[in-house]
Formats: structure tokens, sequence, C-alpha cells
């Protein structure tokens, strides 16, 4: 009786502070399907009061939106396929590999996650400056292309692969390449899946850095374009609430189709086999 009890009030808990969370981003939905006049009013309605379309109609008249939006799908895809395809190599090094320095390797790929990353910023910028990588887009994939964060977690995931089945490929004539790919890249999936997903989402909310690096309008990704509805005098929310509603989507397209890898890749990359 006493575990039902604490079920429900679990649950209840939990559907309260779900609502909570999910609350402002459902105002805002719902807002980007109002006038401006309407979601300026002193009197404010969840639902609108006079639907319109007109924030996504007049979207790309207004804004630049397509540009921005495919600028930050091509820097996202790159950069995720980078990290991933780093990750799981150096995972695989460091995992099925015996070397030497090959602990404190992996000891220092570990501290690089305890660094913040707005210690190293300036720094990083005074050397990309002096590089002449200053709004290219060679400046937003090279400084993330190396993760830390996805090293560690293919190194405990690779590491659960049994040794005897490389061995048996080996013996068959497989060459190291062809185990990388076909053995270690397939079994390993989930934690792929649960990789990408973080890292195209760090990847497409990042501001700061594209902020400094990008100079040209032409090149500027949809973080740091949606700051372009603040007028001098007056803002489109209207329109800022449309772009942003379109721009969470790939986020959520990508978690809802890979949810099921998402969690087990975390739990077999946190977790040693």
């Amino acid at each position: 009786m006493k575990k039902r009890v604490l079920k429900g009030l679990l649950y209840i808990t939990l559907t309260v502070v779900g609502l909570i969370t999910v609350l402002p981003f459902i105002w805002m939905i719902l807002s980007s399907f109002k006038s401006n006049e309407e979601i300026s009013a002193l009197h404010q309605t969840l639902l609108p009061q006079q639907f319109t379309l007109e924030n996504y109609t007049s979207l790309q008249a207004n804004f630049n939106f397509l540009r921005y939006f495919g600028n930050s799908v091509l820097i996202a895809i790159i950069v995720t396929v980078l990290v991933v395809y780093i990750s799981c190599i150096c995972g695989f090094v460091l995992s099925k590999y015996e070397f030497k320095g090959k602990n404190l390797i992996f000891g220092f790929v570990m501290m690089t996650m305890m660094i913040p990353w707005s210690v190293t910023i300036i720094s990083r910028y005074t050397m990309f400056m002096k590089a002449g990588l200053q709004d290219t887009y060679l400046s937003l994939i090279l400084p993330v292309m190396v993760s830390g964060f996805g090293i560690f977690m293919m190194e405990q995931d690779i590491s659960s692969i049994p040794n005897e089945l490389l061995e048996a490929a080996r013996i068959d004539g497989a060459s190291e390449f062809r185990i990388f790919h076909q053995i270690i890249l397939p079994m390993s999936k989930n934690s792929i899946s649960a990789i990408a997903i973080f890292q195209f989402l760090w990847v497409w909310e990042d501001y700061l850095w594209p902020y400094l690096m990008i100079d040209s309008e032409k090149k500027q990704l949809l973080a740091v374009g949606l700051t372009m509805f603040n007028g001098r005098y007056s803002t489109d929310y209207g329109g800022l609430f449309a772009a942003t509603v379109i721009s969470i989507l790939p986020v959520i397209i990508v978690y809802v189709i890979f949810q099921k890898r998402f969690v087990a890749g975390v739990s077999a990359g946190s977790v040693k086999g």
C-alpha cells in the first residue's frame, strides 16, 4: 500500500514538474499565432484570440530566415559527423590497444572535460584571429571537432565489446580499418546516437562563439540571427516566436527519432561493462 502511495506521489510530482517545464514552450508556440498587438496586450490569454499565420508567412520577407537556418544545419551536421567519427576512433584506440602513455592521454582527455569553455575563449579567440580565420566556418568547426565527452563515452562503450570478437576477425584476415567500420561502429550505435544528439544540440544553440567569429550576415548562424528581431524602438515578437518555434524543430525531431538509442547509449557509456 505504501509503495503504491509513494509511486502515486512520484507520478504526480513528475507530472507537475513536467507541466511547469513545458508550459513556457506551449505559450511560445501559441503566441506565434498571435498578432504583436495581442502579444503586447495588458491582459494575456494562453490561446490566440485572433488566430493568424502572418508571423510564419512573412518570416522570410522580413528576415533572411532560410539562409540562417541552412547555415546552422550545415555547421551542426559537419561538426556532429566529425565529432562522432573522431570520438569513435579515439575510443577504439584507447580501449582496445596497449601502448605507453595510454593512461596519460586518457587522463588528459578527462581533464579537458573539467575546464570550463569560458576559461579558454579569450585565448582561443586571439589564436584564431592571428591565424586569419575570422569570418570563416573553419573557426566554428575546428575548436569543437574533438570532444573529450565523446571520447570518454566511446571508450567506455567500446571497452565492453569482447576482445575475442576482434581477435576472431583478425584471424580471418580482417584489417584494423575493416574491424573498426564493420564491427566497432555497428555495435556502438546507441552511444553514437547519444553523442550525436548531444553534439547537434550544443552546436545548434551555441551563440557566443559564432557571434564573435562570424561578421558576414550571409554566413551567420540562426542563434545569432534571431537577435536581429530586436529593433531599436520595438521588437517583432510574433516573428521572433515563429522563428524560434521552427528553430527548435530539428532538435525535437532528431531526439524523437533516436530517443530509445539515446537513453540506451547514455546508460552504456556511463557504466563500463
